[in-house]
């Protein structure tokens, strides 16, 4: 678990570091000084001052932070500068709070184009077709390529798993490429009690290898499944499609970890890396989705409030905004705190 630990902590703030670095360098590009970047947390190890921002390295290897003139407490009464962040243009404030979940994008990007460079990929042909199932009845046959459900299209083959896995019943517009030609079939999942969920009826997953230009263009189908299933996620955890035990935190991203760790461990290390790989890119790419959810404290929660000023052309009034933050602030403790104990009581059912 030592170990698991570690990785998790190098992974995490890897993804942190780059949001931030996201928002420094935006923030940068638009006259937007930064007094101080720091990796990790706690007392700082080493500092240097590069045009006037001060970068530094911090004991606890855990996270990290950019800090924009004219929004550290310590200027709470003080006029702020021309370069201050609260003097910034509306769309140039918006752009720098946006640029740290794009950052998480691409860093999400990045590993997608690295895990499929050297673990290649597995597309959705289909290799079995199960008897009675809405499959068979559809018409599907082995060896054909799933291009599309419905109106979304498809290149890997747990992209086709998630649509089957999360199935309501409803009748699905499959489309795949059947020698050389393309063809629509519609197929209705058929509900098995015994696993209290619905199947398509079919097992598919065929292995490539991806290089040059394919290993770029799959790491793009990589990040786009994840931004794709996040946002699907938490479609079906509102609706109450998903419960609580669906949810995970830090904890339950080390355990995770963990779980990868052990099984790939006898593969060798590169299998490991691998595996590391594989789950940066996915937590950057949730990470990036979450931040960009409308509620205060967040990314998003800050770009609504940038919306609206530039709707209105003023800022809301500073105590309002305080008041709405601190709410949200509130709120996503409490969330944390659930997620937290949630994730403690899984290990002991």
């Amino acid at each position: 678990m030592a170990v698991s630990i570690i990785l998790f902590v190098i992974i995490f703030s890897l993804i942190v570091v780059s949001h931030e670095f996201g928002h420094y360098i935006i923030g940068k590009r638009n006259g937007i000084h930064a007094r101080e970047f720091f990796v990790g947390l706690g007392p700082r190890l080493l500092k240097k001052t590069i045009d006037g921002t001060e970068f530094s390295l911090r004991l606890l290897p855990f996270g990290g932070a950019c800090v924009f003139e004219g929004l550290d407490e310590l200027e709470e009464n003080a006029e702020p500068s021309e370069h201050s962040f609260l003097n910034a243009s509306v769309w140039a404030r918006f752009a720098t709070t946006l640029a740290g979940p794009i950052f998480n994008v691409i860093l999400a990007y990045i590993m997608g184009v690295i895990l499929a460079s050297v673990s290649g990929v597995v597309i959705p042909e289909i290799q079995t077709v199960i008897e009675d199932s809405g499959a068979e009845e559809a018409g599907l046959l082995p060896g054909d390529v799933i291009v599309k459900i419905n109106s979304k299209s498809v290149h890997l083959s747990d992209e086709v798993s998630f649509s089957s896995f999360y199935s309501d019943g409803s009748p699905m517009q499959v489309t795949v490429l059947r020698n050389g030609e393309k063809l629509k079939f519609t197929v209705t999942p058929k509900y098995s009690e015994e696993d209290q969920r619905y199947y398509i009826g079919i097992t598919n997953g065929k292995y490539i290898e991806c290089k040059g230009f394919t290993a770029l263009k799959y790491g793009f189908y990589n990040v786009q499944y994840i931004l794709r299933a996040t946002v699907e996620s938490l479609r079906l955890l509102f609706g109450g499609r998903l419960s609580k035990d669906d949810v995970s935190g830090p904890v339950g991203i080390v355990k995770a970890v963990d779980d990868s760790y052990d099984f790939y461990k006898p593969y060798g290390v590169m299998a490991v890396i691998m595996s590391m790989v594989d789950i940066t890119m996915l937590l950057s790419a949730n990470l990036a989705v979450m931040n960009l959810l409308p509620l205060p404290a967040l990314d998003g929660g800050k770009l609504i409030f940038l919306i609206i000023e530039a709707i209105r052309r003023k800022p809301l009034p500073p105590e309002k905004e305080g008041y709405v933050n601190l709410a949200g602030m509130a709120f996503l403790l409490v969330i944390v705190v659930f997620v937290f104990f949630n994730d403690i009581t899984k290990f002991f059912r």
